[in-house]
């Protein structure tokens, strides 16, 4: 087991050991499994990249125009990244994956931004029910991280046909945008093309405008609309071009010559904005002893089999240096304080994939502590729920579940969430899972989010079909039951998919395992921009 140490790093933390064994053949069927499912991210993160689709993409170039990744490249500081948030956003969906809409954080002029790029060769740009949502997530993030935010305007507005999933709700957009303006959290619109209808209160209510002479197109009606509605002839530019805007209604605080100009401006209103992050300052931190490369074996590829979550741990934390705190109570979760990029964090990473009472009991209590001394808190998911069984109900795990959730709810430390292995049921809840508000949510290729797995989900709805049939004094159909159990296994076996629930977005993003510290760490420096203030009351613990 990896709990042994050898040594200290530098803050006094034990250092890990590993007992991983790279020439094993369950290490190398669970590398190989693992590539496999990379292999097939990157498939799907490709449909993404390829926006509207090739013809789509020539097209737009044609007109002289970049695409939005293209953008957004030149955008940010040389060699910088760019952490991208909802890549796979609308998967398994009739949308294009990725709704149409490009968002992530990275750094312009030394600030980290959240960065907001419509995707013009898909439909226009224009805003279906994926982009609200996903939007809608962008938005939150640079809230709860206090993030200036950079949108690279280029949208026909709403997607028509879909209207009534959008229009209501997509007022919310725009409310955010002023609201983040009052809290002094700057906003910048450089409009590359179309900002029409709605889409014109994207540049309308932010703080500064950058407008691309010859491109930008911003009124509320196109001439079409207003020759219906008022008779008015008129053309694009007299309405609603960029050289109109900087010169007569004043909407454009900045005329770009060209997109290479207008992002030159965009970088120059950033580096004056004076901005200074308030949260805590850190130096960076050693790299881990224990070899990143190995996380490609250690999650089984059946994901009923455990593993133990400190060889993960050693594998992303800085010097593989990690404190277990009650290591001998509660062995099926995993506990303890370590650093990541030098920031100071606790870890809760499940085990044996059962919570029992202790455990919870556990996790209640360092959470707590975790809030006491300020830290970010890491879960790492890998549990299939509760306990269940008479002798665990008599025992109030009930209750103590609901102690380990009621501590996670009322948690003020920012929490960060990676799904190695399964998420099921409310595990997935005292894990802190998307419902509990993470400031970040990751899920590892391969990883599997849902009320139970397949196969018992199935075996559920088998029996209260059985007895039910038998309370009727009907007959049962063996052959009917066995077709249906296979349907909807087979139906939840895909919605458990992390590249499902991350259509759905359910996550941040899937990632590749090897990257788990790297966005960790850009994540850990992100939450940092304000200081970090643990809860000071709880609701009431049944004890």
């Amino acid at each position: 087991m990896a709990a042994g140490t050898t040594r200290r790093d530098t803050h006094g933390a034990a250092v890990l050991r590993t007992t991983v064994d790279r020439e094993s053949p369950a290490y190398v069927r669970n590398r190989q499994a693992m590539l496999d499912l990379i292999a097939d991210l990157a498939a799907q993160q490709a449909k993404a990249l390829a926006g509207g689709g090739r013809a789509s993409v020539e097209r737009h170039r044609r007109r002289g125009r970049m695409t939005a990744r293209e953008r957004i490249e030149l955008l940010l500081d040389e060699d910088s990244a760019f952490l991208e948030l909802s890549t796979l956003a609308g998967w398994g969906t009739d949308f294009a994956v990725g709704g149409a809409l490009v968002t992530g954080i990275g750094v312009v002029e030394g600030v980290e931004c959240m960065i907001v790029a419509n995707d013009p060769t898909v439909r226009g740009g224009a805003s279906n029910p994926v982009t609200l949502k996903k939007s809608f997530r962008a938005a939150q993030i640079a809230a709860e991280n206090r993030l200036p935010t950079i949108n690279l305007v280029e949208s026909g507005g709403a997607d028509l046909p879909t209207q009534k999933d959008i229009f209501i709700p997509g007022g919310r957009h725009f409310k955010g945008i002023t609201e983040a303006s009052a809290d002094r959290r700057p906003t910048i619109a450089l409009v590359f093309g179309n900002s029409t209808a709605g889409g014109a209160y994207v540049p309308g209510m932010s703080d500064y405008v950058v407008m691309v002479a010859g491109g930008a197109k911003v009124f509320l009606g196109g001439p079409p609309l207003v020759k219906m509605a008022t008779g008015e002839e008129s053309d694009d530019e007299s309405l609603g071009g960029a050289e109109m805007h900087a010169r007569v209604s004043g909407l454009a605080d900045y005329l770009a010559a060209d997109e290479k100009d207008a992002i030159r401006l965009g970088r120059q209103i950033v580096r004056r904005l004076n901005w200074r992050k308030s949260g805590l300052a850190v130096p960076a931190g050693a790299e881990p002893v224990l070899d990143p490369e190995e996380l490609l074996g250690i999650v089984p590829d059946d994901l009923k089999e455990p593993f133990d979550p400190r060889e993960v741990i050693g594998r992303i934390v800085d010097g593989s240096g990690f404190d277990e705190f009650k290591p001998l109570y509660g062995p099926s979760l995993v506990t303890g304080w370590a650093r990541l990029h030098g920031y100071p964090i606790g870890i809760l990473a499940n085990a044996q994939g059962v919570l029992f009472s202790g455990e919870s009991q556990k996790a209640a209590q360092f959470i707590q502590l975790a809030n006491q001394t300020d830290t970010p808190l890491l879960f790492l998911h890998n549990t299939t729920g509760y306990m269940v069984g008479k002798e665990y109900e008599q025992g109030g795990i009930i209750k103590h579940g609901a102690q380990m959730i009621n501590a996670v709810a009322n948690s003020t430390v920012p929490h960060l969430g990676v799904i190695l292995g399964s998420s099921y049921g409310a595990g997935n809840y005292g894990m802190s899972g998307r419902a509990f508000d993470p400031r970040f949510l990751f899920s590892w290729v391969g990883a599997k989010s849902a009320v139970m797995g397949a196969a018992q989900l199935a075996g559920v709805v088998s029996i209260v079909s059985r007895q039910a049939a038998k309370a009727a004094n009907r007959p049962y159909d063996d052959a009917t039951d066995a077709r249906t159990r296979a349907a909807i296994e087979a139906q939840i076996e895909r919605e458990s998919l992390a590249m499902f629930t991350s259509g759905m977005l359910y996550d941040d993003g899937v990632i590749d395992p090897r990257d788990t510290r790297t966005v960790l760490g850009i994540c850990l420096s992100v939450i940092h921009s304000v200081p970090v203030e643990g809860a000071r009351g709880y609701g009431v613990f049944r004890l």
